[in-house]
């Protein structure tokens, strides 16, 4: 691909969008155009498609969703219009330009109830409002043609609103946290998936194609698993207690089982995977060296 090469980010105040804004100077040879809802109105098909003919982007990635999970049952008008309306917009618009497209999705199109990693091919089935909605949203991409969709699961980072955060948190004023233990699935640290899209972009057109890819980091743990981390990490004073999901009743279902096999994201593009308590140890420090456990 040619140097130089713009890209336009939408929802760029989430956590991915400021990872992808954090790591942008390690690329020299693309250029960036950083949206939220305050530059980029996503649900407005004119706005978009007058915004992409003003800027002529390479690829669009859009980081921008309805990421409430349980306020999505209540909020259905919203999730809709951000995970399943605006995605289509956006990929109708990048068709309508010559651009690609980079969308992001989620584990929550499955049901959880598989025994065996999910590839790209298991059949989906969503059991929430948030999961129907992200899925229509990857239906509307696909049809245009010019769109890749990367799902992932359990995102976090130290930019945001996440499971990590939320724990350091809450650890630092309880001595006890009750957390499931019966939920399985594969972290994966933002910035990690943000350092993969702008690979795949760097490189030239030939070897992006328009599929669905799933991304997480390695390895598999509970949730309960993944906060005892935490807390060891940050060396916080707290007891984390499993618990199982009926004790911790939610009004969106949450998957039993969210493992991902990333063989074809792997292999296509050829990428390192890390293990997902080396990640997560790479953001405990960054939180710590930033000063984050203040919060």
């Amino acid at each position: 691909m040619e140097n130089n090469s713009l890209i336009l980010v939408t929802g760029s105040n989430g956590q991915l969008g400021s990872e992808i804004k954090a790591i942008s100077h390690l690329y020299p040879t693309l250029s960036f155009v950083f949206t939220d809802i305050e530059e980029l109105n996503i649900i407005d098909p004119e706005a978009v498609e007058t915004f992409l003919k003003k800027i002529n982007p390479n690829f669009v990635i859009n980081c921008a969703a309805y990421t409430a999970v349980d306020k999505s049952e209540t909020e259905m008008e919203a999730a809709t219009l951000l995970n399943s309306v605006a995605p289509g917009i956006i990929a109708n618009a990048c068709k309508a330009n010559g651009c690609r497209m980079v969308h992001i999705s989620t584990d929550y199109v499955f049901d959880g109830n598989a025994y065996q990693p999910y590839n790209e091919l298991s059949p989906v089935n969503p059991t929430s409002h948030y999961g129907k909605s992200k899925l229509k949203g990857e239906e509307n991409v696909i049809e245009s043609g010019v769109g890749m969709i990367i799902r992932t699961s359990w995102l976090y980072s130290s930019f945001g609103h996440n499971f990590v955060k939320t724990i350091i948190r809450n650890a630092k004023i309880k001595p006890e946290l009750r957390v499931v233990f019966d939920q399985i699935g594969c972290p994966t640290y933002a910035r990690d998936l943000a350092d993969v899209i702008l690979k795949i972009i760097s490189r030239n057109n030939e070897s992006f194609i328009p599929s669905v890819f799933h991304y997480s980091n390695e390895g598999v743990c509970s949730w309960y698993d993944f906060a005892f981390e935490i807390v060891n990490l940050t060396k916080l004073d707290c007891k984390i207690t499993p618990i199982e999901t009926k004790d911790y009743p939610l009004p969106a279902k949450r998957p039993h089982y969210s493992v991902f096999n990333k063989e074809k994201i792997r292999n296509h593009y050829n990428i390192e995977i890390s293990h997902w308590s080396k990640s997560l140890s790479n953001c405990i420090s960054l939180i710590i060296k930033d000063g984050l456990l203040n919060l």
